[in-house]
């Protein structure tokens, strides 16, 4: 997909239960980090790692909490040789401006995932899912996505959060060939396929979805021509 979506659903109509930790966290990119953290900070959003800024470094950024305990990071990757591979692409990207004081933009996303064992997680992610490796942070490592969207596995107990054996989220992929994906990762072990037949929610979307080596949930998604989903099919 050529941009990154966020899904906000209500719990009892989910895949997970409200007990599960929230072992995840969700990285907004953006070259405006100081005005982000001087709104966010006016609105009262409580922060739980203050912004540091250093251009010095490769990246910089700080960490809130939204009113669900999500953690959001709010980063800028800096001219650095780590970012090498990964600054090019950002600079492609056209930023969000959003309806704020300020209009402050947004450029991409990355959503960060913590695995006991990265090895497994990085093999997955670019064996099994043919995702791009950009940036290696030893402990973190980033991957391409599409678009404006990058998944990053990170090394539990050294990024932010700790192992969960359960986890409550689910990563969704927007394919326009499902089918393919479903034969490609039903013949993988790694993978738990949870759905043996695609799934349909009133004609606007098909999908499968099953678990990766640690048991975080993947979706994969097609979106058919359907009333309501004029925009999202526009976007895509």
């Amino acid at each position: 997909a050529p941009a990154s979506f966020l899904t906000l659903m209500d719990i009892a109509h989910s895949l997970h239960s409200a007990d599960e930790p929230k072992a995840v966290t969700l990285a907004f990119i953006t070259d405006e980090v100081e005005g982000w953290d001087r709104y966010l900070q006016s609105r009262d959003v409580p922060i739980r790692h203050p912004l540091k800024s250093d251009r010095a470094k490769a990246h910089e950024g700080f960490v809130a909490l939204d009113p669900a305990g999500y953690f959001l990071e709010f980063e800028r990757f800096n001219p650095h040789p780590e970012n090498d591979r990964l600054l090019p692409l950002l600079g492609e990207i056209n930023p969000l401006r959003t309806g704020i004081p300020d209009n402050l933009p947004l450029s991409a996303t990355i959503l960060w995932l913590y695995y006991k064992q990265t090895a497994l997680a990085e093999h997955f992610l670019a064996k099994q899912l043919g995702l791009e490796l950009l940036v290696d942070q030893s402990f973190a490592k980033v991957c391409a996505a599409g678009g404006s969207s990058f998944i990053g596995p990170v090394q539990a107990g050294v990024g932010l959060h700790a192992y969960a054996p359960e986890k409550l989220v689910t990563v969704g992929l927007i394919t326009g060939d499902l089918p393919g994906w479903r034969a490609h990762l039903q013949a993988i072990p790694a993978f738990g396929l949870q759905t043996l037949d695609v799934d349909d929610v009133a004609g606007r979307v098909e999908f499968f979805y099953g678990s990766d080596p640690e048991n975080y949930l993947w979706e994969f998604e097609f979106y058919p021509a359907a009333p309501g989903n004029e925009r999202l099919r526009d976007l895509l």
